[in-house]
């Protein structure tokens, strides 16, 4: 069992404008713990808070072309992707106004501890995306990951129910030009699954331009495992692949639910993550899952290309030491670089 060193870091906003399309998801209510300056109705996703109409969820079979801002379906049709009037929040209720440019302004250079240095590993000052991540176990690269998968169990339900929001999930970025991150999601009580108080699972690519993707969710049960993987579609050795798949499964019940074909954005994705952990509107330490950990296993990360390599895994804490309510938030390695467990 090896101990991760926490690593502090100063914030990134990201400064995108919206896109939107209508889609239909079941409302759950969110709790008097949400920030007042988000407005009624808006929907908290692994990336913050969006307008409803900014959400946009790619059926099984549809093919996203952003460069025609078109989401193609098996038909052969398409549709289109007007501009979104609604601006999103982060999780602090810090508002991102929907004229501001997709761009990302410099960061403050702050101290950060690696663990276990690699030759694979590249040194250097992470942002902070300004969303409620409370722990994430993370790694760089010096050229480009091609894929990464992860085992994680499906925990115990959380003891008390104040509206609360819990995702957990591994995914990749660009690093320092962080546009969009990709993840195969495990979310409790999410607003794109139509049952409050359960899990499910969903693969996400937010969010370029504001517009939040996400394929079909579907219900998973405490116990399961699931599988996620995302990986990219081209050649060995492409750095800047334009296609991704983001696959979440249920190893135990075959249920899956899948992005095929997902831009990077012009990213290339040289950071990843084995395992984070994101939350909305916790009131109390038994608003979490039952048990005190979220354990990821057969975490397996190969470069760009496809050799499986080991990466220099290091913790990521949010700013201060006493986040309210303070759960003594933490992870470690377990035996190895393939298993790691979040604590709370």
């Amino acid at each position: 069992m090896v101990n991760l060193p926490s690593a502090r870091r100063s914030k990134l906003f990201l400064t995108l404008s919206v896109l939107s399309l209508a889609v239909g998801y079941a409302q759950v209510p969110g709790s008097s713990n949400r920030p007042a300056a988000v407005p009624a109705g808006y929907q908290a996703t692994p990336m913050g808070y969006f307008h409803p109409s900014c959400v946009k969820e790619v059926a099984k079979g549809d093919v996203l072309h952003p460069d025609e801002l078109a989401v193609y379906h098996p038909d052969g049709s398409s549709d289109a992707m007007p501009a979104c009037a609604y601006p999103h929040y982060t999780a602090k209720g810090e508002q991102v106004p929907t004229e501001l440019a997709t761009t990302n302004p410099g960061t403050t250079k702050d101290r950060w501890l690696a663990l276990n240095p690699s030759a694979d590993a590249e040194s250097g000052e992470p942002p902070y995306i300004s969303h409620s991540w409370m722990v994430a176990v993370e790694a760089f690269t010096s050229s480009s990951y091609g894929k990464i998968t992860t085992d994680f169990k499906v925990p115990k339900a959380p003891s008390s129910h104040d509206g609360q929001i819990i995702y957990l999930f591994p995914g990749m970025q660009d690093y320092p030009n962080t546009k969009t991150i990709i993840q195969p999601v495990l979310g409790w009580n999410t607003p794109y699954y139509s049952k409050a108080n359960e899990w499910s699972i969903s693969s996400w690519n937010c969010c370029t331009k504001g517009t939040v993707y996400v394929s079909p969710s579907e219900g998973v049960n405490t116990g399961d495992t699931i599988y996620g993987q995302v990986y990219n579609q081209c050649s060995a050795g492409t750095l800047e692949c334009g296609k991704w798949t983001i696959d979440t499964t249920d190893l135990k019940t075959g249920v899956f639910t899948k992005l095929y074909n997902e831009s990077n954005f012009g990213q290339t994705f040289n950071w990843g993550f084995g395992s984070v952990l994101e939350v909305y509107d916790v009131k109390q330490c038994s608003d979490y899952p039952a048990g005190g950990s979220l354990e990821s296993t057969n975490v397996s990360v190969y470069n760009d290309k496809f050799q499986k390599i080991t990466p220099s895994w290091e913790t990521w804490l949010p700013d201060g030491s006493n986040p309210s309510p303070n759960c003594h938030y933490g992870a470690y390695l377990d035996g190895g670089p393939s298993a790691m467990t979040i604590t709370y």
